[in-house]
Formats: C-alpha cells, sequence, structure tokens
C-alpha cells in the first residue's frame, strides 16, 4: 500500500550536493529535506514488497543500525543474516516526520501491518543521511496500534536552525551534525522507549517520547 503523500512546500526544501567537478566527490549541503526522508520510507516499503522483507531491511540498514525488539536492542545486520523472507511481507506507509535543520538526521512515524497474523501497529525510524540523496536507518521500533488511514498530507516538522542545541542535560544516543536534533532509546525491564528533542527558540523541545510496554511483541520486522 501506497501513502498519499504530500508535504507542505515551504517544508519541503530542495536538496543539491556541491560537486568537486565532474567527477568529484559530492558534499552533503545542509538543507532539510523531509520529502525526501518520506521517499525514502516509500521505497523501503516497496522494496520489502517485490524484493523480500529481509532483503529490504538488509539493503536499507546502516552499518550500525539497531532493532529495538521485544526481547531487547539488536544490530540489524547481524540479526538479519541469514533470515529467509517471509512469503507475505509486512507492510506500511510513512504517516509524519521530523527533521533535523540541516537534513542530517530525521525521524519518521509508521504505520504497518503483518499479514501472517493480521496485526496492526505503529513504529518510529531514525534516518542518517550518508550521501545527498539517500538516507539509511540507524533505529527502528515498532508497537501495538490500530491501523492508522495513510495521511491526504504527511506532517513534516524541521527543527529551529540556529537555535540552542536539542540534546537534553541527560545526553542522547546521538543527534545531527548542526545539534538541532538529538535521539534516545532505552530498554528497561522489557520496556521500549525511545526519545527525540528538536532545537527551538525557547530550548530543546521533547518532540517524540514514546515507551511500549513489557510483552508487547508488535514490530515491522514481524517479531
Amino acid at each position: 500500500m501506497r501513502a498519499r503523500v504530500a508535504i507542505a512546500a515551504a517544508l519541503t526544501l530542495a536538496i543539491a550536493g556541491c560537486a568537486g567537478g565532474p567527477n568529484g566527490p559530492r558534499k552533503l549541503k545542509p538543507v532539510a529535506n523531509p520529502s525526501a526522508v518520506v521517499a525514502t520510507e516509500l521505497a523501503f516499503a516497496r522494496a520489502a514488497r517485490e524484493d523480500g522483507q529481509w532483503k529490504a531491511f538488509r539493503k536499507y540498514a546502516d552499518k550500525s543500525a539497531i532493532l529495538l525488539l521485544e526481547s531487547g536492542p539488536v544490530n540489524a545486520r547481524s540479526w538479519l543474516v541469514g533470515k529467509a523472507d517471509p512469503a507475505q511481507p509486512v507492510t506500511w506507509e510513512p504517516l509524519a516526520v521530523w527533521s533535523s535543520c540541516d537534513g542530517s538526521l530525521a525521524v519518521s512515524k509508521f504505520a504497518f501491518t503483518d499479514p501472517a497474523d493480521g496485526t496492526s501497529g505503529e513504529g518510529y525510524t531514525v534516518w542518517k543521511r550518508d550521501r545527498p540523496d539517500r538516507y539509511r536507518y540507524l533505529f527502528d521500533m515498532g508497537y501495538a496500534a490500530p491501523r492508522a488511514e495513510a495521511p491526504e498530507m504527511i506532517r513534516a516538522d524541521v527543527a529551529e536552525c540556529k537555535a540552542a542545541p536539542a540534546a537534553p542535560a541527560s545526553g542522547a544516543v546521538g543527534q545531527s551534525d548542526d545539534g538541532s536534533l538529538a535521539w534516545s532509546y532505552s530498554f528497561e525491564n522489557g520496556m521500549r522507549s525511545l526519545r527525540v528533542w528538536t532545537s527551538g527558540k525557547a530550548g530543546p523541545k521533547l518532540a517524540i517520547n514514546q515507551s511500549v510496554p513489557a510483552g508487547d511483541r508488535s514490530n515491522r520486522t514481524g517479531n
């Protein structure tokens, strides 16, 4: 299923590479591009349907990517080794995107359905831009929830530029190159949690604060 995608023009910023010559290396231009994150989520979902679920998860994973499963965090690439693709892949579409001001880091919210048992849920993915036009996921977590309808317009929030850093005093697992978006996850007594902060004129804003109780096995990984 494909989301019906429309992002407000004010939030859809083109990203361009700076070339050192016709064959020179391209540099990452510090510009937010939430539409590219949405496009990546859609391409990820399409690859899962057409090429195989685990092949898609391997293709879009950063080398340090983490899957936060009911049993705890695992390195995605290690966990995916040797896994055979299910006959019916999990399907999903993006619902919202949060981006750093410079576009180096973003977080997407998605809705999914597991055809194996009909369960549905939602989840979050943290995306790292490693090329001018490419994102790879650093983190993925899902949880049980009624299946949300694909929105007519996908909400896109871009962090304030030239504002106080987003990272809280307690620190974070990671942050964007410009410090305008920070994230952290935890796994305690079976509870999975994700928190995301964005910079604002009045200081860091807690944009996402999602905790999943122990025993919830729902995930986009179908595990």
